[in-house]
């Protein structure tokens, strides 16, 4: 794991959800069932966008991004999390522990930064409807995911750059992935800098998007409360209720994790954490928007009578 002269980690050992076997074949069913629905869900999503031009609007543009990032963060680790549920002390490289945990931070971050667009484009939606198209420019949509995966590419990379570099021969995470503050607590050198600029960061990425979004529905809510028809009302409550739920959920675990006074070590709770952010809430997000989506249902029934015909 290390060399005799320097205390350079080349490896890691991953202790996992637990040590106990019978809790790792449940946990392991457990996460093959939440990949799977992810995958097939998510993709589902992307595909129809893709393929139905009456989703081919600023609204359903953001699902799609969503989903995208949703299909990509479920692939970051979990294949690799479900294969180790199966191997006595499952070891991971320095190198590869870096590109999933930095990956998996700069999805997570354009995640919390696309959910507080969506909240603007269903402010525009039903609060300045006759607007809504000129308000919401395909220009604009692209500049704002631009925008958005260009601001928290920097902050990764700065976060990356500010990493620990000497762990003292200290190579075993007490994880069942490589998150950030489980890395951070191997290191023996100086991390106050890094820690520091993670709580930084993770403020900045999570505090104004919440807030925003929050005031957002605020004028949202007072705009529906003025539609008089019962009808309008249940329409506009429709559109937004999806998303106002899987922001809801996202926000919440990523607040209790990452914001919340840290442990010296990593407690079963913050891992069980862990799991609903970086792979329950990846289910969540298309079956919400499936199930409560008419249009996206639409497009997938018209999709399935598409295949029946030909």
């Amino acid at each position: 794991m290390t060399s005799t002269n320097e205390t350079v980690v080349i490896e890691f050992i991953l202790i996992g959800l637990s040590d106990q076997p019978r809790a790792q074949v449940i946990f392991f069913w457990f996460l093959l069932m939440v990949y799977l629905v992810s995958l097939l869900g998510n993709g589902l999503i992307i595909t129809l966008i893709i393929v139905d031009f009456q989703l081919h609007t600023p609204m359903y543009f953001f699902i799609c991004v969503l989903s995208l990032i949703d299909f990509i963060l479920i692939n970051t680790a979990l294949p690799e999390v479900l294969i180790n549920c199966f191997i006595y002390r499952p070891t991971i490289t320095f190198s590869r522990c870096l590109s999933q945990m930095y990956l998996g931070l700069l999805l997570v971050s354009t995640e919390c930064v696309v959910l507080a667009v969506m909240a603007y484009d269903r402010f525009a939606a039903i609060c300045k409807p006759l607007y809504y198209m000129q308000i919401m420019s395909w220009r604009l949509c692209i500049c704002l995911m631009a925008v958005s995966v260009g601001f928290t590419s920097l902050t990764t990379l700065t976060n990356a750059l500010l990493r620990p570099t000497n762990f003292c021969g200290q190579y075993v995470i007490n994880h069942f992935v490589c998150e950030l503050q489980s890395f951070l607590k191997l290191s023996c050198s100086d991390k106050q800098i890094s820690e520091i600029f993670m709580q930084i960061v993770t403020f900045t990425i999570v505090i104004p998007p919440f807030g925003f979004i929050v005031m957002t529905y605020g004028k949202i809510g007072h705009a529906v409360l003025r539609i008089h028809s019962s009808q309008g009302r249940r329409k506009a409550f429709s559109t937004c209720s999806s998303h106002l739920a899987v922001a809801t959920i996202f926000y919440g675990t990523i607040m209790i994790m990452y914001l919340m006074p840290q442990e010296k070590t990593i407690s079963d709770k913050e891992k069980v954490i862990s799991v609903v952010y970086g792979a329950l809430t990846p289910m969540l997000n298309p079956l919400i928007y499936i199930l409560r989506n008419k249009n996206v249902k639409g497009a997938f029934w018209k999709l399935v009578q598409r295949k029946i015909l030909m």
